[in-house]
């Protein structure tokens, strides 16, 4: 082991070591080479040096200089060599340049005006053309017709992304425009987005590591990486370490046998000894505490304690009672008083942080350990008692988390004086419980340790012995008195040995950090207790102070000498004070633990002795938790300082800290444990960690115990060196196990604050911690940032830190995150609160100014991505079914029965003139209000009547002929029927229109346009108010308002009857138009035969009953799909009477639609989504209100949700869930299912079983496999039956690819056949193959004769146990999702609505997401709802669910304001508008962020 000091059996394991690593042998180390090669190229450097320069190493004479202007940052964790490592990594790094796209943020969100950080030079927008992204064929799509500009003259032309020269011309449209539904392969060119996500892109090009081998199985063929070890990884090759024996304690005959027995002696024979002097903040002495009086406020307290507490019979205290202390860090003598008062009183002192408000970062953990200890009294001093924050009426309020507390001052003045004859009874140490430190851990809880009084009086013997500790010597002590080594130095050790201690604030040393140098040199003080901070501190501040001298010290006591970065403090204090008389011999680092007390201590050696040992470790061995001195670059290394030798009376080995205790070999890195009488005894009230931690028996290789005694746990990572001297590389606190590989926060930490500009991070307040994700741990980093940094300042430093730890620990970070100075949460003596600030990541409320997270490169254990299997034949397929056993998945409604009398006409027309005639004044449409009173209603007669007049007017001003098409753009409502029927009188073709929103012309007219345009319209009819809008200014700007065809306004009908009614012949002619824009942005017109009209409305009557008699409320929008037929056309045909309801007055009223059901007394309702969830929301808190006032909804028979999707089960659950309380039945609740090609393939009805639920494997899923599970289990995804399978409706579930027939239960596509299939698309252009393909497929073998349409969605059957109405076995369809949604990643098989769930859940301020891919990039849209200052909070939680739920990297996360996703009138999102969008750049987006 190569220590500046040779010892002969670490001679050999040099050389060994050096061997093994010699640069003669081929290198095949993947995971270190190779990694750093492509992490380099990932980040390039972005540095500011001028081509040419080198880092300069400084020499140390100008390092001080340097080092003293760099105040702020923290120096404990300083080292040159390390300096001057991290700049030889980075300018490894720099030598391959290569950009990271650069986050983009909202002006609001950026603090400096630094706005040229948005686009990375160098990005050129022309280089995106080579993006041009072919739009994969997918097999259901329908043409997409939406990638016109309105702009040409002659006719209509297709426009693709112009060459990057015309880029500059083009006027980038408003988001949402119609002219920009184009899909990806459309983007304009000029945008700054797509820009930087094609530099992603190209970076995340470069080679990943090379593929692991094996994997363990995830309860399921998804198979996660499992990271194997690397065959030439160093492996520990030494003997068996042995345990190393401190020496004997010698016990000396005047030792008192307890500290109460010395403190009497003191206070007796020499009360006027100085025992503790305290200062004030300028450094004056405040008081001088004697032994004297020491002794006697002791006393009184012990006596208060007893006596004064509650009354005669019940007192408050009782010997082995726990109180808690609470004393500020400035009152040193209040708080020993108090402690000894509580020895004597044989009461068991808990000492404590004094909680500053009711939200201090970690007081609630503290007030749990009080109530598990049973604390009911909490003793305290004057001063603090007054600043504790009070109630109104002076009381101090209960903390949160804390037991009810009594609030005893301990100051004299406020005690009773014992009676003479009272003495506190004064024993020997023995096993009863002296006092408990409090020790926080890892994940923040907070435990007690308890030490017994023979283990604090040995401890103070050990400490005595190994300082050599002697009377009346002056001990100046920087440290917290109330724990750890500053209890066991400046109030234990000091009262048993008549020592005088002089006592330095935490606030003195803020104000003046050489005070206690000062006060060394003043009082000629032998023993200063400090930490590497304080010496760190007083460099800072130093300037050559001529009167200094430190040649009294004979001893200058390190308590953080384990922290392996403290070696720098004490080498740079050396370097400075060593001219003003400190001699090397006097720096005693040493090592301790909560529950060890003192682990190790080097000892002050006499001059020209063997100087100490250091150690200089390779980081890479030590990851692997073996011991290599370092022989390649001196780049990684670690410099440790021995903590000298194991205390007297102790005996430590070293264990393996996971596991078994088994003994480490010589060259390995494990636990310390210690096994002597002086340590903490257990954790108060938890046996079993107990048992882990202080009743360890380590093992010898072949399974002995070391001796017979129990060891205690230090928490200390190390070793034993040559001569028995300890190392500590690091604690077990802070241990990061990535990849199979041990990283200690700490060192993290040493390389971030190394790296250039060392001023950057604020005060050095860095905090490293790890969260478990996809199974391995993952690196978070998080900094201040000083408050006058820019954001290219911000982001350089931040990429340098990503080079830097990857070149020095080959570790890649998962998360860096910047918050403002001051805001991460403190503990009490102002570091920072680790298990808080990991808390606050966690939750979403760290709220960082800036994030880069890298999953790209360091989530490595991802499954592998799917390979397609080559598909089996589809007759083996069917063979393989049969043998099996398994059916065709294949379904059919109920036949459509025999003829009705209104069934005998083939023309609705003709059905409306019948029922003119035969039952005139009947009811047929009622249209509401949002007041809830009858706007309109149309009898037969009525609507009869009008329909003929505008009949008349299509013949007169329009001169129609047979056939053409007339566009009817009307709100919802009767006019909108009315105009229906005209054209079918006059025999026109009409098609339904959403009409232009008057608040949004721009982006909703140029649809109405393009539908108009398309469909071929040769006339448009509309109301006189929509008239004006398509001729109003606003209209002129947003499309060409010449090229309308002609329009009439219907509001004032002639008074004339008109001429004939056209007599239609031919049934399979056309009815009317469907248009539709489908949720990928592409609108699609279906043609609707007469046929094909009047099959789907009788099919409607027989499943839900509907006859003359009835009424049904219908909430939905009238323009395309089941919608419309049930608002325009069932009435008409069964005779019913229609409650309309427009779903746009809901947002004036919401509870209008439940109260028209309950008003009406209707059984039978219908709604979209977005109408099922305005009432979720709006209607939530009002149910009570709506119950008194009569809404009942018990008669309710079927609510049926209309939809062209997946059902959203949760939204019908809730919504359920709501109005039960109104008497909704849950079973009445259910959805319908349409598309395309077929308009409604399924729908509850009323007759029936319930819809059923079932889970599904979402990981299945993605393989296209169907896997049921139980409810509840992991990764289960609830799927709802879609409703009964029409009348006359017969489904098959063929694979997309081969187009065989699939089994029951396996994911395929759904193809329908039916009397009411549309009968082919109405396209501009005459697109043939797609027309045959989804309108008439045939299967590949079996059926091959029957003609069925493809609905494009996947899905699958499965039969029930339930029978149907005839008392078949009932077989429910369960939709998965669009094929043309669905996304293609890793070779599986994703619906964007699984990931939006999951995202959904993470946050509570995410009210909405929408995924999109874009070249296998996974983008995800958060809307943010709540102050733009948590969107950076959004950035790791989207990733980590995502990662954990969905084994995918998240590319790109965008956060935007409320209702930025664009949503259609179904509800759906609109997620290709929103691609287009953000490729555009036209989302205004809060923060962008680009994964790495």
């Amino acid at each position: 082991m190569c220590y500046t000091h040779t010892h002969t059996h670490g001679v050999a394991a040099d050389v060994r070591a050096r061997s093994r690593t010699s640069p003669s042998q081929p290198v095949r180390d993947i995971t270190q080479k190779g990694y750093e090669k492509k992490r380099s190229k990932l980040i390039g450097a972005f540095f500011p040096q001028a081509p040419g320069t080198t880092p300069v190493t400084p020499s140390s004479s100008s390092r001080y200089h340097r080092r003293r202007s760099s105040g702020s940052r923290d120096e404990r964790y300083r080292s040159d060599v390390h300096t001057e490592a991290v700049q030889a990594a980075l300018a490894k790094h720099k030598e391959r340049k290569m950009a990271v796209p650069m986050p983009s943020k909202r002006r609001s969100l950026v603090v400096q005006t630094s706005m040229d950080a948005y686009t990375p030079p160098g990005t050129r927008a022309a280089d995106l053309t080579s993006l041009a992204h072919v739009h994969a064929e997918n097999h259901s799509a329908p043409p997409d017709v939406t990638g016109y500009t309105n702009s040409a003259p002659e006719g209509i032309q297709v426009e693709r992304a112009p060459a990057a020269g015309t880029a500059a011309q083009r006027p980038t449209p408003k988001y949402g425009n119609a002219e920009l539904m184009e899909t990806g392969d459309g983007v304009p060119v000029s945008s700054r987005v797509s820009a930087k996500i094609q530099q992603l892109v190209n970076t995340l090009k470069r080679p990943k590591r090379p593929p692991l081998r094996e994997f363990f199985v995830d309860d399921f063929e998804e198979l996660l990486e499992v990271q194997q070890p690397d065959p030439n990884q160093p492996k520990a090759e030494g003997a068996q370490m042995a345990a190393s024996r401190g020496e004997q304690l010698g016990v000396v005959t005047n030792w008192p046998p307890s500290l109460e027995a010395a403190l009497q002696r003191w206070g007796t024979i020499s009360p006027k000894a100085p025992c503790l002097t305290t200062m004030d903040t300028n450094g004056k002495p405040l008081h001088v505490l004697t032994y004297g009086k020491l002794w006697s406020r002791s006393v009184k307290v012990a006596f208060n304690l007893l006596h004064k507490l509650g009354t005669k019979q019940e007192p408050l205290v009782r010997p082995g009672d726990r109180v808690a202390l609470v004393f500020p860090n400035n009152d040193p003598a209040a708080f020993m008083a108090s402690f000894y008062g509580c020895l004597l009183a044989e009461v068991v002192p808990v000492p404590i942080e004094v909680p500053l408000s009711r939200k201090d970062a970690g007081s609630q953990q503290i007030g749990f350990l009080l109530g598990s200890c049973g604390v009911t009294v909490a003793l305290t001093s004057d001063a603090c008692h007054k600043g504790l924050p009070k109630s109104p009426t002076g009381e101090i309020p209960q903390f949160k988390g804390w037991p009810k507390l009594l609030w005893f001052v301990t100051e004299s003045k406020h005690l009773s004086k014992p009676p003479r004859d009272w003495f506190p009874h004064i024993k020997d140490a023995n096993q009863d419980t002296a006092y408990i430190e409090y020790k926080t851990c890892k994940d923040g809880s907070v435990l007690g340790v308890t030490v017994m009084r023979i283990a604090m009086l040995t401890h103070c013997q050990a400490l005595t012995q190994s300082c050599s500790y002697t009377e009346a010597e002056t001990i100046v002590n920087v440290l917290d008195f109330k724990k750890d080594v500053g209890l066991w130095h400046a109030v234990l050790t000091s009262v048993m040995n008549m020592m005088h201690v002089l006592s330095i604030p935490y606030a003195l040393m803020k104000v003046n950090p050489l005070s206690w140098i000062q006060k060394v040199c003043q009082h000629k003080a032998k023993v200063a207790c400090v930490k590497s901070r304080d010496m760190h501190w007083s460099l800072v501040a130093h300037r050559e102070q001529r009167d200094v001298s430190l040649s009294s010290l004979r001893m200058l006591v390190v308590a953080d000498g384990s922290n392996p970065w403290s070696i720098s403090s004490c080498d740079a204090f050396l370097n400075v004070f060593q001219t003003k008389g400190l001699k090397p011999e006097v720096i005693c680092p040493c090592a301790s633990s909560p529950e060890a007390l003192t682990v190790a201590l080097r000892r002050p050696v006499e001059e020209g002795t063997t100087p100490p040992g250091r150690g200089v470790l390779s980081m890479q061995g030590l990851s692997h938790g073996v011991i290599r001195v370092d022989s390649e670059e001196k780049l990684s290394v670690l410099t440790l300082q021995d903590v000298g030798a194991v205390m007297p009376g102790g005996l430590m080995c070293v264990v393996k800290p996971e596991g078994v205790p088994q003994l480490c070999r010589t060259d390995e890195i494990g636990e310390l444990c210690v096994c002597t009488v002086a340590t903490g005894t257990s954790y108060y009230g938890l046996a079993g960690m107990t048992k882990n931690t202080f009743e360890v028996f380590p093992l010898t290789s072949g399974g002995a115990p070391v001796g017979e005694f129990p060891f205690t746990r230090t928490g200390l990572l190390g070793f034993i060196g040559p001569a028995g001297l300890i190392f500590v590389a690091g604690k077990m606190d802070g241990l990061m196990v990535v990849g199979g590989r041990q990283h200690n926060a700490d060192d993290i930490v040493a390389t971030a604050l190394a790296v250039e500009p060392m001023k950057f991070v604020y005060r050095g307040r860095i905090a490293v911690f790890s969260i478990t994700v996809l199974h391995d741990e993952r690196i978070v980093v998080v900094a201040e940032q000083r408050p006058d940094s820019t954001e290219e300042d911000s982001f350089q430093w931040m990429s340098r830190v990503l080079q830097a730890i990857d070149g020095i620990h080959q570790v890649g970070v998962y998360c860096l995150a910047l918050v403002p100075s001051n805001t991460l949460p403190k503990t009490p003596l102002g570091g920072i609160h680790l298990s808080e600030t990991k808390q606050l990541f966690l939750e979403g409320a760290l709220h960082p100014c800036n994030v880069l997270m890298c999953p790209h490169t360091c989530v490595t254990n991802l499954p592998k991505p799917r390979q397609k299997q080559p598909e089996i034949g589809p007759a083996s397929v069917m063979v393989g079914n049969l043998v099996s056993g398994k059916r065709i998945a294949q379904a059919s409604g109920r036949d459509l029965g025999q003829i009705e009398d209104n069934d005998q006409f083939l023309f609705l027309s003709e059905v409306l003139q019948w029922r003119a005639q035969t039952t005139p004044d009947h009811v047929l449409y009622t249209l509401l209000n949002s007041r809830g009173t009858i706007a309109s209603s149309l009898t037969c007669v009525q609507l009869h009547k009008r329909a003929e007049k505008i009949a008349g007017i299509l013949a007169e001003r329009g001169h129609l002929q047979d056939g053409d098409h007339v566009a009817l753009v009307y709100p919802p409502g009767i006019d909108l029927i009315v105009a229906f029927y005209g054209c079918l009188y006059a025999g026109c073709v009409p098609i339904t229109v959403r009409p232009p929103h008057p608040q949004n012309i721009a982006t909703t007219l140029p649809t109405v346009k393009m539908i108009v345009e398309v469909s071929r319209s040769v006339c448009v009819m509309t109301t006189q108010l929509i008239f004006k809008l398509l001729r109003s200014k606003e209209a002129s700007a947003a499309v060409d308002v010449r090229s309308w065809p002609p329009v009439l306004d219907t509001d004032d009908l002639p008074k004339k009857k008109p001429p004939l009614l056209y007599k239609p012949s031919n049934p399979d002619t056309l009815a009317y138009l469907d248009f539709s824009v489908s949720t990928t942005g592409m609108l699609a017109g279906v043609q609707m035969s007469h046929t094909a009209t009047s099959a789907f409305c009788r099919s409607i009557k027989l499943q839900c009953e509907l006859y003359p008699s009835r009424e049904v409320a219908i909430c939905l929008d009238p323009y395309c799909g089941l919608g419309f037929v049930l608002w325009c056309l069932c009435s008409v045909h069964s005779g019913h009477q229609s409650v309309l309801i427009p779903p746009s007055e809901l947002e004036a009223n919401p509870a209008l639609w439940l109260s028209a059901v309950s008003q009406y007394k209707v059984r039978d309702t219908f709604c979209s989504y977005s109408v099922m969830e305005l009432c979720t929301k709006g209607l939530g808190l009002q149910t009570d209100s709506l119950k008194s006032r009569g809404l009942d909804l018990s008669r309710v028979r079927t609510c049926v949700v209309v939809a062209e999707e997946r059902p959203r089960t949760a939204l019908t659950q809730s919504f359920s869930k709501l109005f039960k309380d109104l008497g909704l039945h849950p079973r009445a609740v259910s959805t319908s299912f349409g598309c395309r090609v077929n308009l409604a393939i399924c729908l509850q009805g009323t007759s029936g079983p319930d819809p059923t639920t079932v889970f599904v494997d979402m990981r299945a899923l993605r393989h296209d496999r169907v896997r049921l599970v139980e409810r509840g289990s992991p990764h289960s995804l609830p799927l709802m039956e879609s409703g009964k399978i029409l009348p006359g409706v017969r489904i098959i579930i063929a694979n997309p690819e081969t187009k065989g027939p699939m089994g029951e239960s396996h994911l395929g596509e759904i193809w329908v056949q039916s009397g009411h299939n549309a009968s082919g698309y109405f396209t501009v252009y005459g697109d043939e193959a797609l027309q045959s393909d989804h309108f008439t497929s045939r299967l590949s073998f079996g059926d091959t004769q029957t003609v069925w349409a493809r609905t494009g969605y996947l899905g699958f059957l499965r039969r029930t146990e339930l029978t149907d109405a005839s008392g078949e076995r009932h077989d429910a369809l369960y939709v998965v999702g669009a094929l043309e949604e669905a996304m293609e990643l890793r070779g599986m098989r994703y619906h964007p609505i699984d990931i939006e769930t999951s995202v959904i859940r993470t946050h509570k301020s995410i009210t909405e997401c929408a995924v999109v891919t874009w070249t296998n990039l996974l983008v995800v849209v958060v809307e943010l709802e709540g102050s733009e200052h948590e969107a950076l909070d959004l950035v790791p939680l989207v990733t980590n669910v995502v990662l954990e739920e969905h084994y995918l990297i998240v590319g790109v996360v965008v956060v935007v304001d409320i209702g930025v996703i664009p949503i259609n009138s179904r509800g759906e999102k609109q997620r290709m508008h929103l691609r287009d969008g953000f490729l555009a750049d036209q989302l205004d987006p809060i923060y962008v962020a680009y994964n790495m």
